[in-house]
């Protein structure tokens, strides 16, 4: 079995979200939908902090059509994370 690194989320816009600490993404490992543009699964609306210290990873990506997903996995260096179509998206997201 081979492991492979997450990639890393760069930045974070995406307001309200209880993961964002200072444009940061601080859960562990978001998920990427099929719907919308790529919207995050992991936004969690609320005022109170949480998360891990370290920066947030791409867990998994369900948008196959991206040409960055290889069996439902990122392949991008690192996102971005911010509103587009919905309040939190992958503005890295790539149609193939």
């Amino acid at each position: 079995m081979t492991t492979m690194s997450l990639p890393i989320i760069s930045t974070c816009s995406a307001e309200g979200c209880s993961y964002n600490h200072d444009h940061d993404c601080h859960a562990a490992a978001i998920t990427v939908l099929n719907h919308g543009s790529a919207a995050c699964g992991t936004f969690v609306e609320g005022d109170h902090t949480a998360g891990v210290e370290e920066a947030g990873h791409v867990g998994a990506c369900h948008r196959a059509d991206c040409t960055h997903n290889s069996a439902l996995e990122c392949t991008a260096d690192h996102i971005d994370v911010g509103a587009m179509d919905d309040v939190a998206d992958c503005l890295t997201y790539a149609p193939a």
